[in-house]
C-alpha cells in the first residue's frame, strides 16, 4: 500500500479512537480505543518512519492553532417541492440530514454519507449553497466555533431505514416545517434552502 494512502487510513483511525476515547463510557470501550490508538500510531511508523515514541509525543504534546469546525449538511427535495428533514434524538426536534466533517472525507463524501446512515437514501452531490459562519446567525450559544456547509444532493436509490440516533424522517412543505432543533439548523436557514429550490441560478452564499 502506497505511504500516502497508509498515513491517510492511520489519520482516519486516530481520529476514531480520540472520539472514542473522548466519548468513552466504561475500562472496556477506553481500552479498546487505546488499543486502537497504538495501531494508528504503528500504520503511522510505517508509513513515515517516524519513531513510535515521537510520533506519540507529537499527538499527547502538540498544541495547535485551534480552528473552527465544519458542520456539513445535505438539502434534498422530493418531486413535490418537500425538503428532506430527519428528527434527531438527542433534542426530539428537526434538523437537515448531516453532522460534522471528518477526517479523510471530503465535504460532499460526508453529505452523502450522513444522509445514507440517517435516512437510507443515496444521494448524489448537486451544488454549494451555502458557506456560513455560525456567530452570524441566531443559533443558540455553543462552545465550538462552527462553520456550516449546506450541499444540495438528490435522491439516485435507496429507502427509509432507521438509525440510532434518529427518531423519524419525512418530508415537509416550507409552510409546514416542524420544530427545528437549532442547534443545528434555522427556519431562515430552511427558507434559504428553498430559494435555491426556487432559484437554481441563486449563486452560493458564502459568510
Amino acid at each position: 500500500m502506497p505511504s500516502e494512502k497508509l498515513l491517510n487510513y492511520a489519520k482516519r483511525l486516530k481520529t476514531m479512537s480520540h472520539i472514542g476515547l473522548t466519548y468513552a463510557t466504561n475500562g472496556y470501550e477506553v481500552e479498546r480505543y487505546k488499543e486502537l490508538e497504538q495501531i494508528s500510531l504503528e500504520m503511522m511508523n510505517l508509513a513515515t518512519d517516524h519513531p513510535l515514541e515521537s510520533l506519540s509525543l507529537y499527538f499527547n504534546d502538540k498544541k495547535e492553532y485551534i480552528t473552527p469546525k465544519v458542520d456539513i449538511r445535505a438539502v434534498i427535495f422530493n418531486d413535490q417541492n418537500q425538503i428532506l428533514l430527519v428528527k434527531e434524538k438527542a433534542d426530539g426536534k428537526w434538523s437537515l440530514p448531516g453532522g460534522w466533517a471528518d477526517i479523510g472525507l471530503s465535504p460532499t463524501e460526508v453529505a452523502v454519507k450522513e444522509a445514507f446512515e440517517e435516512t437510507g437514501f443515496i444521494v448524489a452531490p448537486k451544488k454549494l449553497l451555502a458557506v456560513l459562519d455560525k456567530r452570524h446567525h441566531p443559533h443558540p450559544p455553543q462552545l465550538d466555533y462552527t462553520y456550516k456547509i449546506f450541499i444540495r444532493c438528490h435522491i439516485t436509490g435507496g429507502e427509509h431505514t432507521g438509525a440510532f440516533d434518529i427518531l423519524d424522517v419525512g418530508f415537509f412543505d416550507q409552510n409546514t416545517i416542524p420544530e427545528l432543533s437549532t442547534d443545528r439548523v434555522l427556519p431562515s436557514q430552511i427558507d434559504l434552502m428553498f430559494e435555491y429550490l426556487y432559484h437554481p441560478d441563486k449563486e452560493a452564499i458564502v459568510d
